[in-house]
């Protein structure tokens, strides 16, 4: 690993660093805050997955959440959104829903795609190992979040990976993508278009065929643009009742998509995630 900056922030140190990536066969990019208890003994982690166009930093740099990590005592993760550099493909038309900055965090199958955008296999394997390596890290104490992608992302990896996380929370997820047109668009070039291959990346099917139910708590807000085209929180709503899968799903009355919203909540959310990595 590459150490590219540090700052102290809430008496923790807010850090990033690159490193090559086998997963993603490109160099890589991840943030991490770790608390001040970690420079007495291991912390349990919360990995945070960013939303369409966003880096390592946004989180970083927006969400206000160090304050709340320090307080309870656990280190935060953030990768960024897509592999990236020399070689790795984009969308032909540079759109920012799809392509650099839009990984989906799944492990594409189709080319150019598969070279390069295995964003699930990264954030499930490859980064841990690295953080648990490295850092003063309780892997065995893990939990995710994310939003809007990567609420998508952070929903499917823990409904795939229950033995993995304790808990799981997202803000404005995407809960469907066979159902809406940033879901449609993605998978259908990162997967093909044979549909039975998306299944394992979409929350509401993954919630219905759920064996094991891990904590979830999902905010919306009432005034997201994207709420009725793209996120379809119903969906969730439904799958979840149909499968008597119990999960806090709140809307909050006037906010939108942006991290104002995310600053407003976010030190709940890392409450909810303390409680379940005791």
């Amino acid at each position: 690993m590459e150490h590219l900056a540090s700052a102290k922030i809430f008496d923790g140190q807010q850090s990033q660093y690159r490193h090559r990536s086998t997963s993603l066969n490109c160099e890589m990019v991840f943030s991490i805050f770790l608390p001040p208890q970690a420079e007495i003994s291991k912390v349990p982690v919360l990995y945070w997955l960013s939303g369409l166009t966003c880096t390592d930093q946004n989180f970083v740099t927006k969400a206000g959440a160090q304050q709340y990590a320090t307080e309870h005592s656990i280190a935060i993760v953030c990768p960024d959104t897509s592999p990236r550099g020399e070689g790795v493909p984009d969308d032909a038309q540079g759109a920012w829903d799809f392509g650099l900055g839009a990984g989906f965090y799944v492990n594409a199958t189709q080319a150019p795609w598969s070279e390069h955008y295995s964003m699930y296999d990264y954030v499930v394997n490859e980064l841990p190992a690295l953080i648990n390596a490295n850092f003063a890290i309780d892997g065995q104490r893990a939990s995710i979040s994310g939003h809007s992608m990567g609420g998508h992302g952070a929903l499917t990896i823990a409904l795939n990976n229950t033995a993995k996380f304790k808990s799981v929370s997202a803000f404005s997820p995407i809960v469907s993508p066979l159902n809406c047109p940033w879901g449609e668009k993605a998978l259908s070039n990162y997967l093909g278009s044979g549909k039975a291959a998306w299944d394992r990346y979409d929350s509401c099917t993954l919630v219905r065929s759920a064996e094991f139910q891990l904590p979830i708590l999902v905010d919306q807000g009432k005034a997201d643009n994207f709420l009725e085209e793209q996120l379809k929180t119903e969906l969730l709503e439904q799958a979840s009742r149909e499968a008597d899968y119990p999960m806090n799903i709140r809307y909050q009355d006037g906010y939108d998509h942006s991290y104002y919203f995310i600053a407003s909540f976010i030190g709940e959310h890392i409450a909810f995630h303390a409680k379940h990595l005791k």
